[in-house]
């Protein structure tokens, strides 16, 4: 039978699914409406297609290792509940693994990936959102490698809600690269080194500081060097390597990986949720908008 427009549009709109899902589906079943939604159901489209909209802003983080190469991800789900759920934490573990091995460069490029089981990662993430009953979404992951004279620190904090993985050089000694990934879980800062700042962030800082400065009333003659000086506390924010270490605030971070004959080259850290707007629902509001109408 032949599949029209038509059918596929009629299709999409009942079941929410993608319309090259639809006419797959209406191809599968020769064109039979009904089955075509059951097909698409069987498959977990259908069920995924209508909690697109739902906002998963929960979940967790992982991390896996295999000799030189490493992979940091994030999966959402809509409530810290399913997050963990045994089911949700195999989900993951079974995407961190085909990362490792595939090493897509894009979430795109992963979803359309096939797993070892012959079914699509998207494929995959929707029979487990048919399962669990929530938006599943792989959202961000990064694919790391290093040498051999080099140490992967990986350090999941609260279970996963932070996510750090260090590459230290000159060490083959994890234990180090994990302390550094702790330190850097709790204290989050933005970049290695002062060296990769850009010079456009150090001057808005050095502007800002300036001004704050000469609102304060200090003399112009003084202002430069209070805000070269305040610009090393600037770095300390944002730099780990200019930041007291949390296992021993006496020393820097820099300090304590020279003392190991070890620099840090790299890190990735994942924040459960960060960055995406959560919904938050006003039920009072909400009912009086229906008493208004």
């Amino acid at each position: 039978m032949a599949i029209t427009a038509q059918m596929v549009k009629e299709l999409r709109e009942k079941t929410g699914a993608g319309m090259m899902d639809c006419k797959k589906a209406l191809t599968e079943t020769n064109g039979d409406m009904e089955k075509a939604i059951d097909w698409l159901r069987e498959k977990g489209i259908a069920k995924a297609a209508k909690k697109a909209d739902r906002i998963a802003a929960e979940g967790t983080t992982l991390i896996e290792t295999e000799g030189n190469t490493a992979v940091i991800l994030e999966v959402n789900s809509e409530t810290d509940f399913v997050a963990k759920n045994e089911g949700f934490k195999t989900l993951v573990k079974e995407l961190a693994v085909h990362l490792l091995k595939h090493k897509p460069s894009t979430v795109e490029e992963a979803l359309q990936q096939k797993m070892d089981n012959g079914t699509t990662v998207e494929e995959h993430i929707n029979a487990a959102i048919a399962k669990i009953g929530e938006k599943l979404t792989l959202r961000r992951f990064e694919i790391v490698e290093k040498g051999d004279n080099a140490a992967f620190g990986a350090y999941l904090h609260m279970g996963g809600r932070i996510g750090v993985l260090t590459v230290l050089e000159g060490t083959t000694d994890e234990n180090i690269a994990k302390d550094v990934a702790m330190h850097i879980a709790a204290l989050n800062p933005k970049y290695v080194s002062r060296d990769q700042v850009s010079q456009e962030e150090i001057e808005r800082e050095r502007e800002v500081l300036k001004q704050q400065a000469l609102n304060e009333g200090k003399p112009a003659n003084i202002v430069e060097k209070m805000v070269e000086g305040r610009l090393n506390k600037f770095y300390e924010d944002i730099c780990v390597l200019e930041q007291a270490f949390v296992k021993n605030p006496d020393m820097k971070v820099r300090q304590f990986v020279e003392s190991n004959g070890a620099t840090v080259k790299s890190f990735v850290r994942y924040e459960v949720g960060e960055g995406i707007e959560k919904r938050q629902d006003n039920f009072a509001e909400e009912v009086m908008n229906q008493v208004r109408k």
